[in-house]
C-alpha cells in the first residue's frame, strides 16, 4: 500500500494529484486543520503523529513525489513567490505589536520596544508575528515540513554538540512548527536584504546575497534529495567544514573570531562573570533590568519546576543533572523577540564549588505561525515540549540537556545557558562576505527542512533553474522596504506615546 506524502493532509494531497488550483498559506491551513468535533480544540500531544506511526506501508517513491512537487507550479508559479505589496486592509503593525505584548512582563515591554527601535533589522527580529500575518495571504505550495518559523540571519550560530565539538546551525526554535517552507526562506531572504542595507551595501550587493542564499538552499536540497533518508540525518557543519565552505577571507576571519569566543562561553568560564560569593555559597549577580533577583515564593516554584524538568530527560542525563544541587536562580532578559517573556538562569553546583552548570528556563508560548496552520482549533499539549521536539528535528545535533517543565501554569523549555553558544558578527561585514555567509545559512536551512520531510516535493517545485532565487530577491527587496516603513511607524508611535520605549545605554 502506498501512503500519501507525509508533509500534506489527505485533502491537500488530493489537490496536488490533480493539479494544484493555487492557494495561500491560509488556504493550506484550512486543508490541514484537524476536526475539532464537539470538544473544542484538538490537543496535539506530540509534534510527530500518525504519518510516522508504522513502517508497514510503503511511501510513494521519491521520484514520484518530485513529480508531484513540479506539478504544484501550475497553481503556484515560481515567479509568484516574489509577490509583495502592502494590502489596503493590512492591520496596523503597531496594534499587532500591542497584541504580541499581551501577557509579557509589563515593565520589560519598553525595553523590547527600545531594542526594536534601534534599527530596521532590530524591528524585523521582534516582529515575527507581524510577518507571519503578512505571509499568510501570499502564494504557497502547500508543502509543510517542520520549519524554524523565525529563520532570520541572527538565528544561526555556534553551539556545542554532545561530543563538545563546535557546530553551526539554526539555533532558535521558539516559533518552530510545521508550516510552509516558503515562510522560512522568505524571512531569511528579507533579513539578508535588511541587514545588507544596514551594513552599507548597495541594492545590487543585497540582491547578490539573497540569490546566494536561495541558490545554496536549492543546491543543498538537491544534494540531500539524492541521498538515503538515514544519511540526511547525519549532515552537520562543524567549524572546520565551515572554514572550507567560506570562500572569502573576510568571512573566514570572522568565523575564527566567533568560534574562539564561542569556545570560551562555558559554565565554568561564566562563574566569575555572573556570580558572587554570598555568605557560604555563590549567587547570581543582579544587573537590573537585565538580571533581577526573585521573591522566595517564585524561586521555590521554579526550583520545583527544575525537578519536574528532570523527568523529561533521558535516564542517563537525568542521573547526571540529578547529581547537581540548585544554589540560585534569577530572571535574565534575552534576545529581542523574547523580551518580556519569563526567562530564568539557574546555577547548579556539583560535588565541588568549581563544578557548576548554568541552565536556562525560557517561557514557551504558541508559535506565531500556528494560527495560520491550525487556526484556533489545535494546540500542542505543552509548548515547551513542542520547542524541544522541533529543535531536535531541525538540528543535526542538539543540546543533550534539552527538556521542558511547567511553573505556575506557564510552560517552559530548558537548555544549557552556556554551551559554547556564539554568533558570527555581521556588523560592517563586506558585501562579498555577506553573500558568502547568506549562502551558508541557506544551506543550513535546507538541511533542517530535509531532515523533517518534504525534500522531494520541494526539489520538484524548485527545479534546477534560478527562477525561485530571482523571485525571492524581488520579495526580499519589497519586504525590506516594508520593514523600513514599519520601523518608521514604530518610531513615530513611540514619539506619539502609543508605545513606551526604553533605550539601553
Amino acid at each position: 500500500m502506498l501512503r500519501s506524502p507525509d508533509t500534506m493532509g489527505e485533502a491537500a494531497y488530493g489537490r496536488a494529484r490533480v493539479g494544484w488550483e493555487g492557494c495561500t498559506v491560509g488556504d493550506v491551513a484550512e486543508e490541514l486543520e484537524p476536526d475539532a468535533g464537539d470538544e473544542g480544540h484538538v490537543v496535539l500531544a506530540t509534534a510527530e503523529g500518525a504519518p510516522y506511526a508504522s513502517v508497514r506501508d510503503r511511501p510513494i517513491p521519491r521520484e514520484q513525489r518530485r513529480t508531484l512537487g513540479k506539478a504544484l507550479r501550475k497553481g503556484t508559479p515560481r515567479s509568484s513567490l516574489g509577490e509583495w505589496g502592502e494590502p489596503p486592509d493590512r492591520p496596523d503593525p503597531i496594534d499587532q505589536l500591542a497584541t504580541i505584548h499581551e501577557g509579557r512582563i509589563d515593565w520589560l515591554v519598553p525595553l523590547r520596544v527600545g531594542r526594536m527601535m534601534a534599527s530596521p533589522y532590530g524591528y524585523l527580529r521582534g516582529s515575527a508575528g507581524v510577518m507571519a500575518r503578512d505571509l499568510a495571504g501570499l502564494p504557497a505550495t502547500g508543502i509543510t515540513p517542520v520549519i524554524g518559523g523565525d529563520a532570520h540571519l541572527g538565528n544561526f550560530g555556534f553551539y556545542a554538540s554532545p561530543e563538545q565539538q563546535l557546530v553551526l546551525d539554526m539555533n532558535d526554535f521558539d516559533e518552530a512548527h510545521p508550516g510552509a517552507w516558503e515562510w522560512d526562506l522568505r524571512r531569511l531572504s528579507a533579513s539578508v536584504w535588511v541587514a545588507g542595507r544596514e551594513n552599507g551595501a548597495d541594492e545590487d550587493a543585497c540582491e547578490d546575497a539573497v540569490v546566494a542564499c536561495c541558490a545554496s538552499y536549492r543546491d543543498q536540497l538537491w544534494q540531500l534529495y539524492e541521498q538515503p533518508l538515514l544519511d540526511r540525518s547525519f549532515q552537520w557543519l562543524d567549524r572546520e567544514q565551515l572554514l572550507e565552505l567560506a570562500s572569502t577571507k573576510a568571512l573566514r576571519k570572522r568565523i575564527d573570531k566567533a568560534s574562539s569566543r564561542a569556545r570560551s562561553r562555558t559554565s565554568d568560564r561564566a562563574l566569575p562573570r555572573f556570580t558572587e560569593e554570598h555568605g557560604s555559597q555563590r549567587r547570581i549577580v543582579e544587573e537590573p533590568p537585565l538580571i533581577t533577583r526573585l521573591e522566595e515564593q517564585e524561586r521555590e516554584s521554579l526550583a520545583e519546576g527544575v525537578d519536574r524538568y528532570l523527568q523529561t530527560l533521558s535516564p542517563h542525563w537525568r542521573r547526571v543533572i540529578g547529581g547537581y544541587t540548585l544554589v540560585d536562580i534569577a530572571h535574565k532578559v534575552v534576545g529581542v523577540g523574547s523580551v518580556g517573556l519569563r526567562a530564568y538562569v539557574a546555577l547548579l553546583e556539583g560535588s565541588s564549588p568549581d563544578d557548576v552548570l548554568f541552565l536556562q528556563l525560557k517561557q514557551a508560548r504558541r508559535s506565531v505561525i500556528a494560527p495560520f496552520i491550525h487556526g484556533d482549533s489545535a494546540w500542542h499539549a505543552h509548548q515547551g515540549e513542542r520547542v524541544v521536539e522541533y529543535q531536535q528535528a531541525l538540528q543535526t545535533v542538539s543540546d543533550p540537556l534539552l527538556g521542558w517543565t511547567t511553573v505556575d501554569g506557564r510552560q517552559f523549555y530548558v537548555r544549557q545557558f552556556r554551551n559554547m553558544k556564539g554568533a558570527i558578527k555581521l556588523h560592517k561585514i563586506k558585501p562579498h562576505a555577506m553573500a558568502d555567509y547568506a549562502g551558508i545559512c541557506g544551506r543550513l536551512l535546507a538541511k533542517g527542512h530535509a531532515r523533517t520531510s518534504g525534500a522531494s516535493m520541494i526539489v520538484g517545485y524548485l527545479g534546477s533553474s534560478d527562477e525561485v532565487d530571482v523571485a525571492l530577491s524581488r520579495f526580499a527587496r519589497a519586504y525590506a522596504d516594508q520593514t523600513e516603513r514599519d520601523h518608521e511607524r514604530l518610531v513615530k508611535a513611540v514619539a506619539a506615546g502609543r508605545l513606551p520605549a526604553e533605550h539601553e545605554v
